[in-house]
């Protein structure tokens, strides 16, 4: 850690003028810059160079690549999906055929309950929350920074609540490694179980987006937004840049179709479960040993490829305009992934300059035992809000966690759950988070007003999480 204070600097600069200044692309390059500055010894040409390097060189890593070619393909399929009637049926379904989905709370509660049920990796439970959901939150004129917030806060909670996914396998293998040194005893996937009830912040979010669907009682920003979607009908703020064009959003139904929900919910269908096939067959017969990037991008490719094959062979369009939708659901995308290009760019460098364990450093060993589970949460959630990635950080507090527990005579599972919900807490309010990103895309929100609306519900649900550690570091 010979960088010591400044490796704070590039996230903190990152993160700051993107909430100020609200152009993310800008912030994050400039945070990469500063980072390359001090990697380099303050040489501004070196600096120049090893920036570029930086944004080049996350290619040559298969899972961000895997995530970027995800987002594209993600784009040609929702133009895709509204270009063959498929959105416009499941609108005309659930609000004129079966009355399903009435008001503004039904459309709310439609992703709220995808999110719960689909927990089998982030990325795809945002997605499809968005992607269904989205139609009709417009239809009820809910603005997009309220669904992004529903989006967002029922994924990774959700996947870490229930992990039998790849953030399972994720914590078993961080707490697998502590048990094979003998620092703590036990069955990595039982101690895993033990501390999900200790997963304050998780449990808090979930609950806390069900409450703020059912009764309406937003505040702060959020109230803002809503207010402005119900009364001046503006789904977004004024000026506000989505961060996915009305070409992906908003594409017509191809003239002469018949609207039909089956030519959405068919190929979503075949996405949500490529994803299990996907991780069993990358696992070689564990689920929980499968690869998520990979089972993700096959996912999307096989929904796209479905979708091709439906709509070519039912005469809903010809094969030339079927590539067409694809193409400009494609380029609607850009955004999304030079934001995300950028974002794994600024995260490579902050690991050189192992902000991290620096951060880490800060707590370890100074703390009593009781105090334990709460410092360890606000350490987790201060590094995944200033690295972006919540799985970063349980790589790096995990061990940390684990160890100060057992030196200091804390709680075991209460400081494993405070890792986890500080990690996800963070990502949550972290404007450089890969999955706050994609919450945006799928929702079709600004990022910045995403992260503003969504920045004191986190922080809420966060302090009464604090709370529930100060209290089982005591009790326990």
């Amino acid at each position: 850690m010979e960088y010591g204070i400044l490796s704070i600097l590039p996230p903190l600069i990152a993160i700051l003028l993107a909430l100020t200044t609200k152009q993310v692309f800008i912030s994050l390059i400039l945070g990469i810059f500063s980072g390359t500055m001090i990697l380099t010894d303050w040489s501004f040409f070196a600096s120049v160079n090893m920036t570029l390097n930086e944004i080049v060189a996350i290619f040559s890593e298969a899972w961000i690549t895997k995530t970027i070619m995800f987002s594209f393909l993600v784009g040609g399929l929702i133009t895709v999906i509204s270009a063959s009637g498929g959105v416009q049926g499941f609108i005309d379904y659930l609000t004129k055929k079966r009355n399903i989905v009435k008001d503004k709370r039904g459309a709310l509660l439609l992703a709220y309950i995808t999110g719960l049920v689909i927990f089998i990796e982030s990325s795809i439970t945002i997605l499809v929350s968005g992607t269904v959901a989205r139609p009709l939150t417009d239809k009820f004129k809910v603005s997009r920074e309220k669904l992004a917030y529903v989006c967002d806060s029922t994924s990774a909670p959700v996947c870490a609540l229930i992990p039998l996914n790849g953030w399972g396998a994720m914590l078993m293998g961080v707490i697998g490694v502590q048990i094979a040194n003998g620092v703590i005893e036990g069955n990595p996937a039982a101690v895993v179980v033990r501390s999900i009830p200790f997963q304050f912040y998780s449990i808090i979010a979930v609950i806390a987006v069900g409450y703020y669907i059912m009764t309406g009682n937003d505040w702060g920003p959020m109230a803002k937004a809503e207010k402005r979607a119900s009364e001046e009908g503006l789904l977004l703020r004024k000026g506000a840049t989505p961060m996915v064009s009305e070409e992906a959003t908003a594409t017509p139904p191809k003239e002469g179709v018949i609207p039909n929900m089956w030519n959405m919910i068919l190929p979503i269908v075949v996405l949500i479960a490529m994803m299990p096939i996907g991780l069993y067959i990358t696992g070689e017969g564990s689920i929980l040993q499968g690869s998520g990037s990979t089972s993700v991008f096959w996912a999307v490719i096989t929904a796209v490829t479905f979708a091709g094959f439906l709509y070519v062979l039912t005469g809903i369009m010809n094969l030339k305009e079927y590539i067409d939708y694809v193409y400009q659901g494609i380029g609607a995308i850009v955004p999304v992934a030079i934001l995300l290009i950028t974002a794994f760019a600024i995260g490579n460098v902050i690991g050189y300059l192992e902000t991290g364990e620096y951060m880490a450093s800060l707590v370890e060993g100074r703390v009593s035992g009781a105090f334990g589970p709460a410092i360890v949460f606000v350490m987790a959630s201060l590094m995944a809000f200033a690295t972006g990635t919540s799985w970063g950080t349980f790589g790096i507090m995990m061990p940390i966690g684990i160890q100060m527990a057992v030196a200091m005579g804390a709680p075991l599972y209460p400081t494993i759950g405070a890792v986890v919900s500080g990690g996800i807490m963070g990502d949550h309010c972290s404007p450089i988070s890969d999955t706050t990103i994609i919450s945006s895309m799928a929702s079709a929100s600004d990022h910045i007003d995403h992260v503003n609306t969504q920045l004191p519900y986190a922080l809420a649900n966060g302090a009464l999480a604090l709370v529930f550690y100060l209290a089982a570091g005591f009790i326990m």
